[in-house]
């Protein structure tokens, strides 16, 4: 086929593709990062749009390009496909994935984008090229994470809040004790932020640090935070104690943590999940332009905005219903809960990055607000909830997968001469 005659249909229909995956994603996805600060009252809604759309965006266009080709060539073999199988594929992944989110949105369901975008693609590939052209070893990752990811987030926000409880919330004079520990709390947040932003956003920008750089550096910034931490806590007005909640005074402290680790977690997940939309839109570009199909895929300004704007537009429109079962439906949340789900995810998101360990944003956030439920026992979660939620991740992978397959022969339809 004769691609030349045919780059604006087949770009205009994938950058419409990309908008409405990235749109997706900002309603599910981004929603559900940003669910526990709603959750827990450290956030308004457009509070977290705010914060969400700013941090969000400035990762995925400034540090988002590097990740697209996971998404193009992580999963299959590219020696396998022709130029056409590749465009019809990506455009039927873009439309599956988009249509998956939307669905489980529509329901308050918190799954994986990731996991969407990769079922889709091993969904038309093994279709329209055959089973030996996936690479299933990375399928197994993937499943392997769906207990890993939830799993060590919740130990460590587990421990972060029985931490807090007994260090600070269980003591007799709660207010003293934030102030003289509030500052190590402060320090762990800016640490954990320096190795997220360090570790995965910032190869773009020649910031590629080793460990050792990347500790130095978070080390520093740690201490800057502690600095910033004591003048804070010193100057904050605490204000009178709500005689309905005896820690009402200490949660204004946790407020500014749980602000501080949802914009790391906003600006880590922005620079790599955004990834999620404009990777197929990448490879069709470079697709129609009769380049290698094996070669790196440039990722244009224009693609990373895309991607950016959709995300925004996505958590503004539609987030609130994810954000309500994050924040509210798991469990009860306040602002030092909040404080220690997000400070685990970030946690698990470096610890993950470092091991090579396959991660759902997604996955990490739940298990970590699942943890400090269980800090709380086992009566504090609504289990019909979370089963809800683990029957959708398990049928994340299969749903996209049909419904990739039904569009890439519907895109071959449209498109074939």
């Amino acid at each position: 086929m004769d691609w030349a005659s045919e780059i604006s249909p087949a770009l205009w229909i994938a950058g419409f593709l990309a908008l409405y995956m990235a749109w997706a994603i900002g309603a599910n996805d981004v929603a559900n990062a940003m669910g526990t600060s709603v959750g827990s009252g450290a956030l308004t809604v457009w509070g977290a749009i705010l914060v969400a759309g700013i941090f969000e965006f400035c990762g995925a266009f400034f540090a988002g390009g590097h990740v697209t080709d996971t998404v193009r060539k992580g999963m299959l073999d590219l020696s396998m496909i022709d130029r056409d199988q590749l465009i019809y594929g990506m455009l039927a992944s873009l439309a599956a994935a988009g249509t998956l989110l939307v669905g489980a949105t529509r329901f308050g369901l918190p799954v994986s984008t990731t996991h969407s975008i990769v079922g889709a693609i091993v969904g038309f590939g093994a279709v329209a090229i055959g089973p030996d052209a996936v690479k299933w070893d990375k399928i197994t990752h993937i499943v392997l994470s769906w207990l890993s990811s939830p799993l060590l987030s919740g130990v460590i926000a587990f421990f972060i809040f029985q931490i807090t409880r007994s260090r600070v919330l269980d003591r007799p004079d709660p207010v003293a004790q934030i102030r003289k520990l509030g500052p190590v709390f402060f320090f762990f947040v800016f640490f954990i932020i320096g190795l997220v932003t360090l570790f995965k956003g910032l190869k773009p920008l020649n910031l590629d640090l080793n460990l050792g750089e990347a500790l130095i550096g978070s080390i520093v910034l740690g201490f800057i935070g502690m600095g910033l931490g004591i003048f804070l806590i010193r100057r904050v007005n605490l204000g009178p104690e709500d005689p309905k909640n005896r820690f009402s005074r200490v949660e204004r402290i946790f407020v500014v943590l749980q602000i501080l680790t949802a914009c790391a977690i906003a600006f880590a997940h922005g620079s790599n999940d955004v990834a999620n939309s404009i990777g197929p839109l990448a490879a069709v570009a470079h697709a129609v332009q009769g380049m290698d199909l094996g070669s790196k895929a440039p990722v244009e300004p224009w693609m990373l905005a895309i991607g950016g704007v959709g995300i925004i537009v996505g958590l503004g429109t539609w987030g609130y219903r994810v954000m309500e079962t994050v924040g509210k439906r798991i469990t009860e949340l306040t602002p030092s809960r909040g404080f220690a789900a997000q400070l685990s995810a970030a946690t698990t998101i470096v610890l993950a990055s470092q091991m090579g360990i396959p991660i759902s944003t997604t996955h990490t956030l739940v298990g970590a607000v699942l943890g400090v439920g269980l800090a709380r026992g086992i009566g504090a979660l609504d289990l019909r909830v979370v089963g809800k939620i683990i029957a959708s991740w398990v049928a994340t992978l299969p749903i996209a997968a049909a419904l990739s397959i039904f569009f890439f022969y519907f895109f071959k339809g449209l498109l074939a001469p």
